[in-house]
């Protein structure tokens, strides 16, 4: 229990309610509510929970103002120099980095777990196959709630642990496979010879007829994407699977919803609209007028890519992946790319732009990422899957703790607005 107290007042009745405040080891304290509703009778109010700790989390920290993102307390700057994406997945799942022994255990099961089910397979075929990626994800995914039934005590830890490392490693196949099946392509197993990321790209690209040579290069270009989308604190698609996962829902239905929601355009989507805007700009001379229509309150258009929900200052992620879309570009010859040139002198412009300065409107770590993953060969409709691959990890990890809290199921309540009590006329 809290020491610290802030007194709540009821000015009309003249008396008031002493509410507890607790305190993270980073960040703001919070204000604890549970109990007020039942002894005074009154709630909070707080639209898209802009100013609510929904839970407790010891995984991913953010200071917006600062321009901070800690996964289990380590700067990202400083994972994505050092780390690769699976050493990143054993830290935000079980809480620390791996030893040798350690990630060695765990890449082994990753490769054992990595196969899709040949039943799974099949369901491919029942999706058109124009079906974007997200939609067959959403569908397959949560169909692997029929499946595995040697490990569905999701109170065992064991059960938990296997269910988390399923999803991990069959995230990669299932969206490779929603990409080939769509180009009419046959779908390719893991080759248990390459890493994640690398292994991720032989199944988005590789042909049947032919060997697929990865990319060094382009393998640690996609392990550090996947790393800086790994997590990123209570967002609304790790909002929606600690949720449905509060109600005791099964993991892989979790997952979905976690799918289902990343799927938004004000989401997951958001690098795709950058590439769209970039493309509608054209070409570097273009950029005052989009930037005199940003500043227009009557003028729709909007400058993707810029400003987030949470930081109001530089979006750490963006400067990582930035340069390593120079490095991607340079190494495929395209180093004079026309939208990248479009994007560097918007950035540069926006950055001297007192509009932009007095708002916080810093690059996020979508203004790049679309870029990026293009010029790697992903088309548009895959970058969100790309982040569902990477969000996996994330929203495997928030699962696993929320498993060890015992609030009971989440069920946020309302101001009701509607008519009052009325009665059905007799007549």
């Amino acid at each position: 229990m809290s020491n610290t107290f802030a007194t709540f007042e009821f000015t009309d009745e003249q008396h008031s309610h002493a509410l507890p405040i607790l305190k993270g080891t980073l960040g703001p304290s919070a204000i604890d509510v549970r109990n007020m509703y039942s002894n005074q009778d009154i709630m909070t109010y707080d639209p898209g929970f802009r100013s609510t700790a929904s839970c407790q989390s010891g995984i991913t920290y953010i200071d917006g103002e600062k321009g901070v993102l800690l996964y289990r307390g380590y700067p990202i700057e400083e994972l994505a120099e050092r780390y690769s994406f699976t050493q990143i997945a054993h830290l935000l799942t079980s809480g620390e980095l791996p030893d040798s022994q350690q990630l060695a255990v765990f890449e082994k099961e990753l490769r054992r777990y990595n196969l899709l089910h040949d039943q799974v397979l099949s369901f491919y075929k029942g999706f058109r196959r124009d079906a974007h990626p997200m939609a067959v994800m959403v569908g397959v995914v949560g169909a692997l709630s029929a499946f595995y039934q040697d490990a569905q005590d999701y109170n065992s830890p064991d059960d938990q642990h296997r269910a988390a490392i399923r999803l991990i490693a069959k995230m990669p196949a299932i969206a490779a496979a929603s990409y080939t099946y769509s180009i009419g392509r046959p779908i390719r197993h893991p080759d248990n010879s390459l890493n994640f990321a690398s292994n991720f790209l032989q199944m988005m690209f590789g042909r049947p007829s032919e060997p697929y040579h990865v990319d060094p290069l382009l393998a640690k270009a996609m392990d550090q994407i996947l790393t800086l989308h790994a997590d990123h604190e209570q967002n609304a698609s790790t909002s929606t699977v600690r949720m449905a996962a509060s109600s005791g829902a099964n993991p892989f239905a979790c997952i979905a919803a976690g799918i289902a929601t990343l799927w938004g355009p004000a989401h997951g989507g958001a690098n795709e609209a950058v590439l769209n805007m970039l493309e509608n700009i054209g070409a570097p001379e273009n950029i005052p007028a989009a930037i005199a229509r940003a500043k227009d309150k009557k003028d729709p258009f909007r400058l993707m890519g810029f400003g987030h929900r949470v930081y109001r200052n530089y979006d750490p992620r963006s400067a990582l992946i930035r340069e390593t879309t120079k490095q991607v570009l340079a190494h495929l010859g395209m180093e004079n790319d026309p939208l990248m040139a479009t994007a560097l002198e918007l950035e540069r412009i926006a950055l001297s732009d007192e509009y932009f300065i007095s708002k916080k409107l810093y690059p996020n770590v979508d203004f790049y990422s679309g870029i990026l993953l293009r010029a790697m060969g992903f088309p548009s409709r895959m970058f969100t899957a790309v982040f569902a691959v990477a969000r996996t990890v994330g929203w495997v990890s928030h699962w696993l703790e929320l498993k060890q809290e015992a609030h009971g199921i989440d069920r946020p309540r309302q101001l009701y607005t509607g008519p009052t009590l009325r009665h059905v006329d007799k007549r």
